[in-house]
């Protein structure tokens, strides 16, 4: 008998089960699916691992190093043992590399927006959020005990008004660079230009941006000509383009002081393992000896499209390295990434509530380590695609 199908569980469990049976009919289960190292041998056309460099050799030796240089945990928070000579340096070469001041690493790219939102906000403050924000985002706005105005999507214009409109003498503007799932950017330098007028602070979330966007990948916020200016903090994480894991929280030196004295997710948590620094550090050598790998996914981004273009599916020009497929209704969508499947290739399968009702796509990540043959496989898999389950 299948977990849908028991009425003998306690009350509180029934409703679970009964939650889980609408969703499944609804086309909205999630599922975990384990994999080998090497994708089961499929394509990896779904991960975030942008550059290819999930299992460079350089960045393997790097984890390595800081295994037999730091043990396998940092051992505490980084208040009290959890920060190491290598927390140190990769919180400067981030910010160096992105253009900011200063830098402080986090656990994840998570923790990291946790940690920028509620410490720069608070009680008494305004937080204006894009509608689309990833849910890291969303998550910061509601635990800042701030009050959040959430604005229409890459609206400016409904920023400066909430800008303009506001009582509260602190404000803080958030906002993906690159979106993740449609994959559009930001209009950053009008944001700026809109919170240093009207005395506000602006957290840029540089996650799909990092390593793609920007001269030698250095981010959104560089190509706009934002990075480093003391009304801008930047906000990352370690585990797309950098193929590692972990955070950073990028700005002035006073907002890295705030994080470190305010910041619950940085405060109490623990700090980041040593094998993801020596990754991450390792991944910064290969992108700075590198410069043609964020324009070769940018490439390969516009390539998809035009074969998702070719099978009259709805796509969208990439800014970046995110190039979405537009189905419509998530049992379609489910339709289309198990016709991936059959065709060896692993894809994003988003629907709501991580899109809107009536978005749900493939997610192809353009990752700069594809070939002409997993191009190939990709034009006949999207063909199957519209001749099945296309609109």
């Amino acid at each position: 008998m299948s977990a849908t199908d028991r009425t003998d569980r306690p009350g509180p469990l029934l409703r679970l089960t009964e939650a889980t049976a609408r969703r499944d009919a609804a086309g909205l289960r999630r599922h975990l699916r384990p994999r080998t190292g090497d994708f089961d041998g499929l394509v990896d056309l779904a991960s975030n691992d942008y550059l290819g460099l999930s299992r460079d050799p350089r960045l393997i030796d790097g984890a390595v190093r800081a295994l037999h240089g730091y043990g396998t945990g940092s051992t505490g928070s980084r208040l009290v043992t959890g920060t190491t000579r290598l927390h140190d340096e990769l919180d400067s070469r981030l910010a160096a590399f992105c253009g900011a001041p200063s830098g402080l690493t986090f656990s994840s790219g998570y923790l990291a927006n946790l940690g920028a939102v509620t410490a720069l906000s608070g009680a008494g403050a305004l937080v204006i959020s894009d509608q689309v924000n990833h849910a890291s985002i969303v998550d910061a706005c509601r635990l800042s005990r701030a009050r959040v105005k959430i604005v229409p999507h890459r609206d400016v214009a409904a920023v400066k008004r909430a800008l303009a409109e506001r009582e509260e003498e602190t404000a803080v503007v958030v906002t993906d660079a690159v979106f993740s799932v449609d994959g559009d950017v930001a209009p950053l330098a009008e944001l700026h230009r809109a919170v240093r007028a009207h005395g506000a602070l602006l957290v840029v979330d540089e996650a799909h941006a990092l390593g793609v966007v920007g001269e030698h990948g250095r981010g959104a916020s560089w190509a706009a000509g934002i990075a480093g200016e003391p009304d801008v903090v930047l906000t990352l994480t370690l585990s797309k383009s950098l193929a590692s894991q972990g955070g950073a929280v990028l700005g002035a030196p006073e907002v890295r002081e705030t994080l470190i004295d305010t910041a619950r997710s940085m405060i109490f948590d623990t700090g980041l393992n040593p094998a993801a620094l020596g990754s991450a550090l390792a991944a910064l050598d290969v992108i700075e000896n590198s410069p043609e790998l964020p324009g070769r996914a940018r490439a390969v981004a516009r390539r998809v499209v035009k074969i998702a273009e070719a099978h009259g599916l709805e796509t969208r020009i990439p800014d970046a390295a995110v190039v979405p497929v537009f189905l419509g209704q998530p049992q379609k969508a489910l339709r289309a990434a198990e016709i991936c499947l059959e065709h060896g290739l692993r894809v994003g399968c988003f629907r709501p509530p991580s899109v809107p009702e009536g978005r749900a796509c493939l997610r192809i990540t353009a990752r700069a380590s594809l070939g002409e043959a997993e191009l190939t496989r990709l034009d006949q898999a999207l063909a199957a695609v519209a001749r099945t389950v296309a609109p």
